[in-house]
């Protein structure tokens, strides 16, 4: 589903990815782990096309992702969290999950692949308005179809989201807010979710519900990278974790294999051991 190949990026003196490589197979479920300033969300925003890389490549499928393009990473079937969340805070919760739908769009979106060639974008924009003026019967349906998908991930987060679909989000509390999050980046149905921290500055009991419900994607298949703290959340879930220090991988393996290695012990989770394996609370 996903390789990344000699990913690089250096801010100044620097480098905050080094060379970074591996790949995601159909289905899996990645964890990335390591210290703060490890290099996990430059990694993300690379392959999100959020940042431009130094060098190396991304590629869905087996399709290179153009460098520094986020509209081209999610038409190739990539959708994101951010590591602090963000959603449009004057829309409502439906509309916010609605924005995540756009890369789906055909008939509502006509001409669409103008809008990549500068001097024509604007037949591109026009063709999108008339068709919001005066919708044709294919956007009707489109439009219909759409609301039928926000529905279905609304339904995902049930009482949480399903009563406050029409409520501004900057109304909701902080976990709502990050669950609309997630609910605007499954709209798509992408074909590799990213997830930055999801539950970061959560509680015992929302970390939970968010862990119960990313379990029931990974039953379903969703193709999953995580980049996340909560070291129970990724021993739960993760088939694989990568452990990234200095913008390199320094490890890679199963939960219990990475929570053994001396070198994630030494760089990321402390020296104290507990019935032979490492005692965390990160």
């Amino acid at each position: 589903m996903l390789t990344v190949t000699g990913l690089r990026r250096a801010f100044g003196g620097v480098r905050a990815v080094d060379g970074v490589e591996f790949s995601i197979a159909p289905g899996e479920f990645v964890s990335i782990i390591g210290p703060n300033g490890s290099g996990k969300s430059t990694t993300v925003n690379l392959i999100s096309g959020v940042l431009t890389p130094d060098s190396g490549e991304v590629l869905v499928r087996g399709n290179r992702i153009r460098p520094g393009r986020p509209e081209a990473a999610a038409a190739a079937g990539i959708a994101r969290t951010f590591q602090n969340g963000r959603v449009f805070g004057n829309m409502t919760v439906r509309e916010n999950v609605d924005v995540g739908l756009q890369p789906t769009l055909r008939a509502t979106r006509p001409l669409r692949a103008l809008a990549d060639i500068p001097v024509l974008k604007w037949i591109s924009l026009l063709a999108e308005l008339g068709v919001a003026l005066v919708p044709t019967p294919a956007a009707r349906a489109e439009r219909r179809a759409s609301a039928a998908r926000i529905d279905a991930q609304l339904a995902r987060f049930e009482e949480r989201l399903v009563p406050r679909a029409d409520h501004p989000t900057y109304t909701l509390s902080y976990a709502n807010r990050r669950r609309t999050e997630i609910a605007r980046a499954l709209a798509s149905t992408p074909d590799l979710l990213l997830l930055d921290e999801p539950a970061a500055g959560m509680n015992q009991t929302e970390t939970a519900e968010i862990g119960r419900q990313l379990a029931e994607l990974k039953a379903q298949g969703q193709t999953v990278l995580l980049v996340e703290h909560k070291m129970d959340l990724v021993h739960e879930l993760s088939d694989r974790v990568l452990v990234l220090d200095e913008g390199r991988i320094i490890a890679a393996g199963t939960p219990d294999e990475v929570l053994e290695d001396p070198r994630v012990i030494e760089a990321y989770l402390g020296r104290s051991r507990a019935g032979g394996k490492v005692a965390v609370d990160v």
